[in-house]
């Protein structure tokens, strides 16, 4: 693959690869760690990419095995708390503050979720489907079904049983 195929990917999937890493980290510098992270490794693995999968999940497999891999590292530096507020990345005028709040609260409520189901919401929010989110977590989409219900009946539970934010 070449810079084009790199610079392609990172036009179409850049986007939802920040919001899908906003659900391992609660701050703008992990993000931004991150993400380059993720990128470094996208871009490494892409002379590898032999069309088994699709690209996209491809690119978001990479960026999961990064995610989980960095709440790992980051647990033995220093552990996440659930009080600690999330940097919104494009903060917008302000009449968007409602909304970037109750982004805010989604985004602090899913990173509250134990990981598998974390991994599936997330997923399924970048509009994956099941058997997409069942081949990046090696699992049958039974599994992953009542991953993301749980996961979804969980973040009602913490965002105030509010039907709207979930």
């Amino acid at each position: 693959m070449s810079n084009l195929a790199f610079d392609r990917i990172v036009r179409m999937y850049g986007e939802a690869l920040s919001r899908f890493a906003w659900g391992y980290v609660d701050g703008a510098a992990d993000h931004d760690d991150l993400m380059q992270d993720i990128l470094v490794a996208i871009w490494q693995a892409l002379p590898r990419f032999r069309g088994d999968s699709s690209e996209r999940t491809f690119v978001f497999r990479i960026a999961h095995n990064r995610g989980c891999s960095f709440v790992t590292r980051r647990r033995h530096d220093e552990p996440l708390t659930d009080t600690t507020p999330i940097a919104d990345p494009h903060p917008g005028p302000d009449e968007t503050l409602d909304e970037a709040g109750r982004r805010e609260r989604l985004a602090r409520a899913v990173r509250m979720l134990p990981e598998a189901q974390r991994q599936a919401v997330l997923l399924r929010l970048e509009g994956f489907s099941l058997g997409e989110i069942a081949a990046l977590q090696a699992t049958s989409e039974a599994n992953v079904s009542v991953r993301l219900t749980r996961g979804r009946d969980r973040l009602r539970e913490l965002l105030g049983g509010s039907g709207s934010d979930a």
